[in-house]
């Protein structure tokens, strides 16, 4: 190349970040956000402060702080010297009993901790479950509009993502026909995320089922991102994917980081919500591997049960 420059494989040295797109028709955040703020009908000489609205961290609000005996469980820990080695890869076993039980209180059958695997915060339970699928000429859905963090685990593990539509119009609801047209026979699985994000929608029941169903006649596994959990406004209740798994296998990906205002602290989960036990009889479950800081097991023990023991 010019000037003695290298050319690398990864093809990007050529292009800027904030030039980027994130897909064909599709412009990057980072460049909405600048194209915003360089609009002129913005007074940038107005000197009160921003609530910022774009970002799930609560922590730098005074106002959101998590339970005093978390944090005591956790300086406890640390300082017994008990949790410096390591642990197994699934998980504490306490802490995730825990999981199975705050999570079955919710469902019409019992979890074990057997189900249960615990990861570094919600992002790693997500390339955990996208790269366990991950197989030649498979392919994954995403909701329109989703998480980006979907995108770029599949993209990673080379996973072909099709794309189906929420029906704004319903309330940010699955378009199941768009749903029925994006599968074929190498689709592996579908995302679905309640509460909605980006779009904070709360799936009904009747919903969920529809969801169930179709992912049922499909052969669909049902990837359901709860991280939202029980954070709910006005009249809807919120309902597990986890409701239906005796219809259609559904693993639920959860973390304490939106609930227990800690996202900082990573912890998350993976469970095998599959009382029929497909998911044990593939092999999906043992390509599961990873662990989490040792000590912070007992923050987890520790909310989980106390949230349990309030229901």
């Amino acid at each position: 190349m010019a000037n003695g420059e290298k050319e690398w494989g990864l093809k990007l040295n050529r292009v800027k970040r904030s030039e980027m797109k994130a897909g064909e028709g599709r412009v990057a955040i980072k460049t909405m956000v600048q194209m915003l703020r360089s609009n002129a009908a913005i007074n940038h000489d107005d000197q009160r402060p921003l609530i910022p609205m774009a970002h799930g961290d609560p922590s730098p609000f005074p106002s959101f702080r998590t339970a005093a005996a978390a944090v005591d469980s956790v300086v406890n820990a640390l300082r017994s010297a008990r949790f410096n080695g390591y642990c197994a890869n699934s998980g504490l076993l306490p802490a995730r009993e825990a999981v199975a039980e705050y999570i079955s209180r919710d469902l019409p059958f019992k979890l074990s901790a057997d189900d249960v695997h615990l990861t570094a915060g919600g992002k790693q339970a997500i390339h955990a479950v996208i790269s366990s699928l991950a197989q030649p000429n498979a392919n994954i859905l995403l909701p329109r509009p989703g998480y980006s963090t979907y995108d770029a685990a599949a993209a990673l593990s080379q996973l072909e993502v099709r794309h189906y539509d929420l029906a704004p119009e319903k309330g940010w609801e699955v378009d199941l026909d768009s749903v029925e047209a994006s599968a074929d026979v190498n689709t592996v699985a579908i995302i679905i995320i309640n509460p909605g994000n980006p779009c904070g929608s709360v799936y009904s029941y009747q919903h969920l089922e529809k969801v169930a169903e179709t992912a049922r006649k499909l052969g669909l596994l049902v990837i359901s991102d709860e991280v939202y959990d029980h954070i709910t406004f006005g009249s809807k209740p919120f309902i597990r994917m986890g409701v239906f798994a005796s219809r259609v296998p559904v693993v639920t990906l959860g973390s304490m980081s939106k609930r227990w205002m800690v996202p900082g602290w990573l912890l998350g989960w993976l469970v095998s919500t599959d009382p029929s036990g497909l998911l044990q009889k593939s092999v999906f479950v043992t390509h599961i591997c990873f662990a989490e800081a040792y000590f912070l097991y007992w923050l987890l023990l520790a909310l989980l049960l106390s949230a349990v023991g309030a229901s």
